[in-house]
Parts: C-alpha cells; structure tokens; sequence
C-alpha cells in the first residue's frame, strides 16, 4: 500500500515537472516571437518612445495571437 502511494506520488512529480518544463519552454518561445515581431515593428514604424506608439504594438500582437489561437483552435476541432 505504501509503495503504490510512493509510485502514484513520483508519477505525479514526474507530470509537474513535465508540465513545468513545457510551460517553461513555451514561454521562452513567446519572447523569442515577442523580439522577432518588436524588430520588425520597429523596422518599419522606428523606436517605440511614445505611449501610443507601444498601445500600438501591443494591440497589434495581440490580434496575431487571437488570429493564431483562432486557426489553431479550428485545425484541432477538425483533427
């Protein structure tokens, strides 16, 4: 009995540790995607100093993100 509790809690450690490297991992990404995206922003429309211009941005990438978790939604409905 008290070695299937050991067992159920080690696989349990194991699936937060997984969770949380997945997690980790995920949002590395999301700078990496947030410094790509903020160069090329910068590219074309220059330094972002002015409140507006960073309102902006943010709006911007915040409709690319519902634009992608809308398409990612709608592929995984079909899969």
């Amino acid at each position: 009995m008290a070695s299937k509790k050991v067992s159920e809690f080690n696989k349990e450690i194991k699936d937060k540790f997984s969770t949380l490297i997945v997690a980790a991992f995920g949002f590395v990404a999301a700078l990496a995607w947030n410094e790509a995206i903020l160069s090329v922003f910068r590219q074309y429309f220059g330094e972002l100093v002015s409140i507006i211009a960073k309102f902006i941005y943010a709006i911007f990438v915040t409709v690319i993100a519902v634009i992608f978790t809308y398409s990612i939604n709608k592929t995984l409905k079909k899969v």
